[in-house]
């Protein structure tokens, strides 16, 4: 559990909040005193990290579902070559 007293929470609320995204708890301190918690509203983790990783630019989370036929559909032009060649160094053991 990290941390803050009042002075360094007003002062750098982004970097808290950030830790609480994360999943953590941050113990507010007035003059050593606690007087209060902050943590995440949900239990989901996962989804602050990926916003965190999203908002560095790292990924970038879909829109919607894949088409029904993505799995099934057969590669064409350049992206055919390309499994192709995979394909033939993977037979080769490379």
């Amino acid at each position: 559990m990290k941390q803050a007293r009042v002075s360094d929470l007003k002062n750098q609320l982004s970097r808290y909040l950030d830790y609480v995204r994360n999943g953590e708890t941050v113990l507010v301190l007035d003059r050593k005193v606690p007087v209060a918690e902050l943590r995440p509203v949900t239990e989901k983790v996962s989804n602050g990290k990926l916003m965190n990783l999203e908002r560095k630019g790292i990924i970038r989370r879909g829109s919607g579902r894949l088409p029904k036929k993505f799995f099934t559909a057969k590669l064409a032009g350049k992206e055919a070559r390309v499994l192709e060649a995979l394909m033939e160094e993977r037979d080769e053991g490379r």
